[in-house]
Formats: structure tokens, C-alpha cells, sequence
């Protein structure tokens, strides 16, 4: 079918969709939301089938919904209705909730129903239960309502809200009054909640040290105490915040924004903070083994089960800085130091790693010196990998990875990952030309002709097209959960196995045969002066799209790689 994708921003589960329904050789188009003549103006010259739209923040006009069949995909069961469906299932501590898809009319998230498919709601932040729980189901609601609409005598059902499965309903914005956290009564669950239904946007605007900011993430603290609503400590960029009954800790804030001034954006609460942050604040540390056995906030986690070490990594949106590439440089060279054989790396679930932290780098006074430290501290951790022939190391990936975070995968042995994972392994959306030796990784992954292509063409790659480009190893369905079950039996196979030591013979002769044919160095040397010049040079394109990135600008066309 010829399929046009709307949506208001190509995130990642528009990415998914449109990943999923290529892989199943669909005609796919994209088409961005910005307006209803230009839509039109898209539409007529794509002329669908059907039209899709994944994600929107805007309604689509008569004008076409009454000319083509439009499926919205709403995160919501069968009569849910309103633009804060997630924020009120996490808010109101739902345990089961769904995605449906619905057919566009006159009253929004009303129309007759194509697909529903039910979804848990993870004990986590709402951006992370979108991009896994909702993500999985509305990728199964999609295809179930094109097979529908493609055999041509489904009927879809009208809303009716006597019929007993239908449990929704219609619900106002989740805006700033519910999400007000009152420090004095509200119980640590209670903070959790709000946070999490926030944790990506808006935030939860509350006030510290006489200045305002937006709260963005939230974990559970099992020993630290103080005066409700302080800050008690602080950890790894996050700041431990007392509850009645505990203590909280939120990574990242972002500033009220001023009236007039610049959109503002979100950074490490410490950095946010600045020296409004008292000195007296401790930075409380926790090692990753300790973490491990803990419910606290820890970037950094590690644990063994027999010959298997397994590094876990937890970065806010998968985006590393300077200090988060060093701090888990010296996590994986103490995991290295351990009588193991195997070493795991990953987050248990959501997000893998999306490379440098642009957020950082545009806060920073010198942006262009601190993008050179951040790659250059991306580049360390993926050579660690790279040299490490005494150990087999695994890339295990539940959430998606993009730009150098894809390059850090492809620096382990085996490439592991969850069957909704999906990949954007190219730069030039930022304007930059990469790093992390990504010109000797993805070419013996995929070849040179087909590394050219994925980093030109900067489409999203699902799961199962990836494994038959090479650039991974393993697709595990099923959930997060499903899948690191999957991979610790996985990674406890190949310890016990008998052919290990001989793998990693093989590993060590490989490794010494690449570096006479061309040394690291060299590639890195040659892929930083690229960067180099993207950094520093007048005219480069990158400063400008990373501060629009950054503070969230919308594009004023669809980007032309997108129209199919």
C-alpha cells in the first residue's frame, strides 16, 4: 500500500512505525505536520492509500480526512479521549492500559475504531513506558488496522460507551495544578507519580532556591531523609530531594522560561542549579556494585552471575556527556579488572545511547571546545571496547540507538537487541560528519557500499532489517523484560561454552590484523579532523541545528529524505 505517515515530529515511535511498515515493503511516505495547506499540498502529491499518523499535537482539517481514510493512533483503551492520555494512567497509578487506533472525525479521538491492543503500564517515566509498553502495542494496533483496512470488508466500530470493553473517557490537559507536588503531604509514591507522568514534558514546575524550575525524571531513595521538599544531596548530575515518608531523586531540571526570553531546555539539575546549589549539599556516591542492590538513583550499575559481568548504563534520553562517557570509561575498565568472561553492556530498558549530550555542549560557554571533549571522551570508551581481547563483550539493546551510540554498540563483540529496537546510525541530520571510529565499525558490519548508504540515506533501521544488514546479531521479541531474560540465559551459554577460548583467540588475531592494515589511530585521527572543522570552522551547519535541536524548533518544511 502507498502510506503516508503524519506526524508532528518524526519521533521515535513515528520512527518505529515507519521502520516497521518498510520492513514489510509498504510504499511509505512522511509528511510532517506544520500546517494545513502545506499537509494538503503533501498529501495530494503523495497520494495514499491511507494515511497514518502516529503522533500529532495538531488536528487534521476535514479538507483531507474527508477525501482519504486517516487512522490516528491514540496512546489510550477504547474511549479514552484528550492530548494527556500517558500523564493520566501514570498520575492515576493505572496498572493496564492500551492503544488504539481510530478513524479521523469531525470530534477528535471519536471516530469509529480500526484497532485496540491492550499494554501494562511499567513502573517508570512516561516517556520511557511510550517508547516500550506503548510503542510494542501500537505497532501491533497499526498492522492489525492496515491488514483491516487493506481486505477491504472490516467495519470499524463506532465509539459507544455502553458496550463493556469500552473504558475510557474523555479527560481535560494534565496542566501544572495536577502535577503540583505538595512537599508538606504528598507521600513518596505520590511524588513518583507526578514526576513520572512529566518526566519528558512538561516537567513538574516547582521552586528551588527562589527561582523556578521544571522537574524532569524521578527515583525512589531507600535511606537518605530530610525536610520535606529539600535538597539533601546530590548524585552523578541529580539531586536527592526529601519527601514525608523519604526521599526522591530528579536528574534533570529545565528554567522557567522568561517572558520574551529564549525557550529554555533541559540539563543535569546540578548544572541547571549552578551555584544556587550550596556548597553544602554532599555528593553522596554509590559504586555500580552497590547500586546494583539498591533502589536509588545510579547512572551506573554492575553485577555478576558466575563468569558474566553485567555493566549497566542509565542515561537521561540516552544522551552521554563528557563526565557520563569518563564515569562509564572507568566503570567498563574496573568490570574489565574482574575474573570474568563474558561482559554485558546496557540499560535494562529504554534507550541504548544517542551519542554526545547536545543539551550539555549548548549550555556550555565554549560549545564547539566542549563538543571536542565530549567526542573525544565518546572515542576513549568505544576504543576501550574495541581493545578489550581478553573478554567477550556484548552490546545488549532494549531501547533504541542513534548516531555514536549505535557506533558504541558495534564496538562489542555481538550486537543483542530487544525486536522493537531502532537504529539511526548516521550524523548528518546534525550536521556532523561522526566519530567513535565509525568509518572502521560500520563497514566491517555491513560492508562500505551499504555504510554509505545507512549514514546518507538517515533513516531509521528497525530490528529486523538490521540483522539482515549484519549490523546486529540477535533480535529477541517479546519485552524488556522478556528480552534480558533472554539475554542473561544468552550470556551464560557462551561463558560455559567450550568454544569461548577459541573465540577469543580468533578475537585477539583479528584485532592485531586490523591494526596492521590500518590503525585506530588512524581512523580516529581522521575522523576527528572532520569534526574538527564541523566544530570550529565558519559556516558549518552544526552550532545552528544543534541549538535548534536543542531548544526544540520546528522545521519550517519536511526534510526531503522523508517524503518516500
Amino acid at each position: 500500500m502507498r502510506i503516508l505517515v503524519v506526524a508532528s515530529a518524526f519521533n521515535s515511535l513515528t520512527q518505529r512505525i515507519h521502520a516497521e511498515l518498510r520492513a514489510r515493503d509498504h510504499h511509505v511516505g512522511v509528511e510532517l505536520a506544520l500546517g494545513d495547506e502545506p499537509l494538503r499540498a503533501g498529501v495530494a502529491a503523495f497520494q495514499p492509500d491511507v494515511i497514518l499518523a502516529p503522533m500529532l499535537t495538531t488536528a487534521i482539517s476535514k479538507g483531507i480526512w474527508s477525501a482519504y481514510p486517516v487512522l490516528i493512533v491514540h496512546p489510550g483503551p477504547k474511549g479514552d479521549r484528550g492530548p494527556s492520555s500517558l500523564d493520566w494512567a501514570i498520575h492515576d497509578g493505572e496498572r493496564e492500559w492500551g492503544v488504539t487506533v481510530l478513524q479521523a472525525v469531525e470530534e477528535l479521538d471519536a471516530g469509529p475504531v480500526w484497532a485496540s491492543v491492550p499494554c501494562t503500564v511499567a513502573h517508570c517515566g512516561k516517556s520511557e513506558l511510550y517508547r516500550t509498553e506503548v510503542a510494542d502495542a501500537a505497532v501491533r494496533a497499526v498492522l492489525l488496522a492496515l491488514d483491516r483496512f487493506a481486505c477491504g470488508r472490516f467495519e470499524p466500530e463506532p465509539l459507544d460507551y455502553r458496550r463493556p470493553d469500552v473504558r475510557g473517557r474523555l479527560r481535560p490537559y494534565h496542566d501544572q495544578q495536577h502535577r503540583r507536588i505538595a512537599w508538606a503531604a504528598d507521600d513518596t509514591a505520590a511524588v513518583l507519580r507526578k514526576l513520572r507522568a512529566a518526566d519528558s514534558q512538561p516537567g513538574v514546575l516547582d521552586e528551588l532556591y527562589g527561582c523556578e524550575f521544571y522537574l524532569h525524571g524521578g527515583h525512589g531513595e531507600d535511606r537518605l531523609r530530610g525536610a520535606p521538599g529539600t535538597v539533601i544531596a546530590r548524585r552523578d548530575g541529580a539531586i536527592c530531594l526529601a519527601t514525608v515518608d523519604g526521599a526522591v531523586w530528579v536528574p534533570q531540571l529545565r528554567p522557567r522560561r522568561k517572558a520574551g526570553g529564549p525557550p529554555t531546555f533541559k540539563l543535569p539539575a546540578t548544572d541547571a542549579l549552578g551555584s544556587r546549589l550550596p556548597a553544602s549539599i554532599p555528593e553522596i556516591s554509590v559504586t555500580p556494585e552497590a547500586a546494583a542492590c539498591r533502589d536509588t538513583w545510579s547512572e551506573l550499575r554492575y553485577r555478576e552471575d558466575g563468569a558474566v559481568g553485567h555493566l549497566e548504563f542509565r542515561f537521561p534520553g540516552g544522551a552521554m556527556s563528557t563526565r557520563q562517557c569518563r564515569s562509564l570509561l572507568s566503570a567498563y575498565r574496573q568490570a574489565c579488572a574482574r575474573p570474568i568472561d563474558v561482559l554485558v553492556l546496557g540499560p535494562a530498558r529504554d534507550t541504548f545511547s544517542n551519542g554526545i549530550h547536545l543539551n550539555v555542549i549548548e549550555a556550555a560557554e565554549d560549545p564547539a571546545a566542549e563538543s571536542l571533549l565530549n567526542i573525544n571522551a565518546m572515542n576513549d570508551l568505544v576504543e576501550a571496547i574495541l581493545t578489550t581481547t581478553d573478554k567477550l563483550v556484548i552490546s545488549v539493546l532494549a531501547g533504541n540507538a542513534a548516531a555514536g551510540g549505535v557506533m558504541l554498540a558495534l564496538a562489542a563483540d555481538e550486537v543483542w537487541c530487544r525486536a522493537g529496537v531502532v537504529l539511526n546510525p548516521h550524523y548528518r541530520l546534525m550536521g556532523l560528519h561522526g566519530s567513535e571510529y565509525w568509518t572502521y565499525l560500520l563497514p566491517r558490519r555491513v560492508g562500505a557500499t551499504e555504510a554509505e548508504r545507512l549514514t546518507s540515506a538517515a533513516l531509521p533501521v528497525g530490528a529486523g532489517s538490521a540483522v539482515a544488514l549484519g549490523l546486529v546479531d540477535r533480535v529477541v521479541p517479546g519485552s524488556a523484560e522478556t528480552f534480558w531474560d533472554s539475554t542473561r540465559r544468552g550470556a551464560a551459554r557462551l561463558a560455559g561454552s567450550a568454544e569461548l577460548a577459541q573465540r577469543l583467540v580468533v578475537k585477539k588475531q583479528r584485532r592485531a590484523l586490523d591494526e596492521m592494515t590500518k590503525p585506530l589511530d588512524a581512523y580516529r585521527a581522521e575522523e576527528l579532523a572532520r569534526m574538527r572543522r564541523n566544530f570550529f570552522a565558519p559556516g558549518e551547519p552544526y552550532h545552528e541545528l544543534r541549538r535548534d535541536f536543542v531548544r526544540k524548533v520546528a522545521p519550517t518544511k519536511t526534510p526531503p529524505h522523508l517524503h518516500g
